[in-house]
């Protein structure tokens, strides 16, 4: 069986989470959704650390990011399918 190289817990979420090292850009990654435990193909349009998190469509700036089926805050800026989302196109409501 292969590795899954990211991981989404609802099927709600428009965020993965990178779960290897060393994912390299152009990589077509096995996804699953451990709430149900099905799988997909994406492909990932850069490198991406391992816990990062990866836009599973594209998002704009104003949209909600849901992960673990819950809010985590709002994009401030675009990010295509397969791109990476973090503190520079992310505001987290935490803080």
């Amino acid at each position: 069986m292969a590795v899954p190289q990211l991981l989404v817990h609802d099927a709600k979420d428009n965020v993965g989470v990178v779960v290897v090292e060393g994912l390299t850009a152009g990589t077509e990654m096995l996804c699953v959704i451990t709430h149900d435990n099905t799988d997909f193909k994406l492909r990932v349009e850069e490198d991406i650390p391992i816990g990062h998190k990866v836009a599973l469509g594209d998002l704009k700036a104003g949209d909600t990011i849901i992960k673990y089926g819950e809010d985590i805050g709002k994009m401030v800026g675009d990010v295509s399918k397969g791109h990476h989302v973090h503190t520079q196109n992310l505001k987290t409501k935490r803080w």
